[in-house]
């Protein structure tokens, strides 16, 4: 029971590792070296330190041997520094890159917004005048009802005042 929990476990933080942005996972990788770097600088420094206090010359003194290993340690420190220093760079250009592309997207987010905020308020000025149309064909309508109605009922009327003469005789 407890290895079918881990195992569970295990493909849920697999499936949340495979669903991360490929820059994020970039950006840690990079991270992640600065870091191996930063720890090998430090035992380089540790060797350093040692090798100040390692004395292998005739009563306890310094040999020429000994300083030179200290300063080659010391070399190999600044080439350290200096690497770490370019993957620094390299991770501040990574996160200067995901700023500017979060700036871009979120200008044409905002652009791309504002042009369905026109063309809403543009469909609603038409809906309006539409509206307005449409109440201006149902007045004229009822005129034309009323116009053809009142018509209607001057022919009936003429019709029985013909009727009416032509019977009254």
């Amino acid at each position: 029971m407890k290895s079918f929990a881990f195992l569970i476990l295990i493909l849920a933080s697999l499936s949340a590792g495979a669903a991360q942005n490929p820059d994020s996972l970039a950006y840690e990788l990079q991270r992640n070296k600065i870091n191996t770097m930063l720890n090998s600088r430090v035992a380089k420094y540790g060797q350093f330190t040692e090798s100040l206090n390692s004395r292998t010359g005739i009563f306890g003194l310094k040999t020429k041997k000994d300083m030179q290993k200290s300063m080659d340690i010391l070399k190999e420190i600044i080439e350290t520094d200096n690497s770490i220093l370019r993957e620094t760079k390299t991770l501040l250009d990574f996160k200067t890159y995901q700023q500017e592309k979060v700036v871009s997207e979120s200008k044409e987010s905002e652009s791309r917004n504002l042009g369905y905020m026109r063309t809403i308020n543009k469909l609603q000025t038409e809906n309006e005048s539409l509206k307005a149309e449409i109440q201006n064909f149902k007045h004229s309508q009822k005129f034309y009802q009323l116009v053809a109605f009142a018509l209607g009922l001057a022919i009936i009327s003429f019709a029985l005042f013909v009727y009416r003469k032509i019977s009254a005789k």
